[in-house]
């Protein structure tokens, strides 16, 4: 007998994770297709879904944001969205299906030097951009909290993602909180800053291309109280 369709709703649910032989092909604002491969299939609870191959850790190959449906048949997996974009997984073969409860997330703990650098900044975000002024610390999206949500001196908000070494993983995470952040109508748009002691070429190069701002701050000037020697991108 057939496995029956299955609908994922936005909310809810054990994640599911299946290894298949599939095609993808996504339709939206562009098309775009992947051969047959085998690929790891990733079901949130939230309702996302993501293709992933064996690499780049840091992103997958094609993915669907909430909020989004899933209705996932036994050779075909079909994802759309408000927007009219369309995900089709078809599936040749399944050579894994597990869902776990994952149960509830306590979210990033951050060392030593990375919580006291969002601790330093909060208290004078003028540090990053003359005119800044801190909202909160932490502002919570739907996805976890962003470091520092700030106006600056035109009352634009401004989120900050604070890192003690800046890399490309670091400004997709950044990324991700802006599109959640510019769905509050109170807030957008809301323009990025990513802020690191160190931060590495190509995390700049993304940024840039994102309309990041990117900041490098002296950890030990700032510990001093100095105006700290600040370079901004």
């Amino acid at each position: 007998m057939a496995e029956p369709d299955r609908s994922v709703q936005q909310n809810g649910g054990p994640m599911r994770l299946v290894i298949a032989t599939c095609t993808v092909d996504y339709a939206g604002r562009l098309s775009a297709h992947l051969p047959l491969a085998k690929r790891l299939l990733m079901v949130k609870a939230d309702g996302s879904v993501s293709v992933h191959s064996d690499g780049q850790a840091y992103k997958p190959l094609n993915w669907m944001s909430i909020p989004c449906e899933l209705r996932a048949g036994p050779d075909q997996w079909v994802v759309t969205n408000p927007k009219g974009e369309t995900l089709t997984i078809s599936i040749e073969v399944v050579h894994l299906d597990i869902e776990h409860e994952m149960g509830d997330e306590p979210g990033l703990r951050k060392d030593g030097v990375e919580a006291h650098l969002q601790e330093l900044l909060a208290a004078r975000p003028e540090a990053i951009a003359a005119g800044l002024k801190l909202v909160r610390r932490e502002y919570p999206t739907d996805i976890g909290p962003v470091d520092l949500l700030c106006r600056d001196a035109e009352g634009r908000a401004v989120a900050i993602e604070i890192k003690r070494r800046g890399e490309i993983d670091g400004v997709e995470q950044l990324v991700r909180y802006l599109e959640r952040l510019d769905l509050d109508g109170r807030l957008r748009p809301v323009r990025g800053v990513f802020v690191a002691q160190v931060i590495k070429p190509q995390a700049q190069v993304l940024a840039a291309a994102r309309g990041i701002g990117c900041v490098e701050v002296d950890y030990d000037e700032l510990r001093g109280l100095d105006t700290g020697r600040l370079t901004l991108f």
